[in-house]
């Protein structure tokens, strides 16, 4: 059986991804996610591998997308004001069809807010965040093991599809120390015939870029583009579902604001209340289809969120307005009690007696 370490939630990232192939990061210092570069300075020149500290977010997003360009595996990692900064290279990424990990340990907002966790950039996620029609695959971890998991899962995902995946962890999920059992190291076996890494003169040059002057031709690729988003919509949805064989309320939260919402089930259903969770893990793609099946058999459904309501949206399209969604909030870093998602409950409880 495999050891477990003790480890912070951004160490575990760091680790997750050196072991799954990851010899390339680039990034600058920001709480709540420090420890991560930290770890990656620590480690890389160790391994061969090469750890750059950025003279700014601007530059190491577009260190991101040269080194993608070679088809290599690549991240950088920062904290929400941070990864506003590098907005405008995943959009270039993204309109480039690389893969890349951007790893966002969320803190509060807007503005540079506070250095407390937060979840308030989950509309920045995703909705694509820069510029143009794309989007990213949003993985949400709720406990370390998943930090380290989903980092592998993130990197796999980002050459299947070829394109940029993220991990929207809050700052609650990046500095608790939890066991964990690393993943194997292992070897991408993914052929990129695409990558720029010289030709030899053995075949035609490859050139990357997101550039297109021609409409027709800019259309035809981003037509072709959200075929594929629709291919992982279909395939790639991943959540968990937590007492909600007889639940009669639905909890939908993620990250350390469903680790709080099991607290309180477990309470409430001590009271009676017959309640369970939905906890996205893909929060792109949304797990549109067991919402709105849960829909068809809850009275409610309670969006748990650290922010103002973002996330509740989702909830609200993905059962197509069935059934009412509240909300159940915390914001500027702070995080909600299991006591007040209870209360929640009993008011929605007593208002259907």
């Amino acid at each position: 059986m495999a050891e477990k370490v003790l480890m912070k939630g951004n160490e575990a990232i760091a680790e997750a991804a050196i072991r799954a192939g990851c010899r390339h990061y680039f990034g600058y210092p920001i709480t709540p996610q420090t420890e991560l570069a930290a770890y990656m300075a620590k480690r890389m020149p160790k391994i061969g591998g090469v750890f750059l500290q950025a003279e700014s977010e601007v530059s190491a997003i577009n260190m991101v997308y040269g080194v993608a360009g070679t088809g290599l595996r690549v991240m950088t990692s920062s904290s929400s004001p941070g990864v506003s900064l590098k907005q405008e290279g995943i959009s270039y990424i993204a309109g480039a069809d690389l893969p890349a990990l951007i790893v966002n340990v969320q803190r509060g907002g807007p503005g540079l807010g506070g250095i407390q966790p937060s979840q308030s950039d989950y509309f920045q996620a995703t909705k694509g965040g820069g510029h143009g029609d794309y989007h990213l695959i949003v993985l949400a971890p709720a406990s370390v093991q998943e930090m380290a998991d989903l980092t592998a899962t993130a990197f796999d995902l980002a050459d299947k599809y070829r394109m940029p995946t993220m991990i929207l962890a809050d700052g609650t999920m990046g500095q608790m120390m939890e066991p964990v059992v690393l993943p194997e190291p292992y070897e991408a076996k993914s052929e990129k015939p695409w990558a720029v890494t010289g030709t030899k003169c053995e075949r035609e040059h490859n050139i990357i870029n997101s550039l297109y002057l021609v409409p027709e031709e800019l259309e035809k690729v981003n037509f072709a583009r959200f075929e594929k988003y629709k291919t992982i919509e279909e395939n790639e949805v991943m959540y968990e579902e937590y007492m909600m064989d007889d639940a009669e309320y639905c909890i939908v939260a993620f990250g350390i604001a469903a680790r709080v919402s099991k607290n309180a089930i477990n309470a409430a259903r001590a009271k009676g209340i017959k309640v369970g969770l939905i906890r996205p893990i893909t929060l792109w793609p949304f797990p549109k289809d067991v919402i709105n099946k849960a829909a068809d058999k809850v009275k409610a459904f309670i969006s748990v969120e650290l922010s103002m309501g973002q996330m509740i949206e989702d909830v609200k399209l993905a059962q197509e307005c069935k059934k009412p969604v509240y909300l159940c909030n915390r914001a500027g870093g702070m995080i909600p009690e299991p006591e007040e998602i209870i209360a929640k409950l009993e008011e929605l409880e007593g208002g259907n007696d």
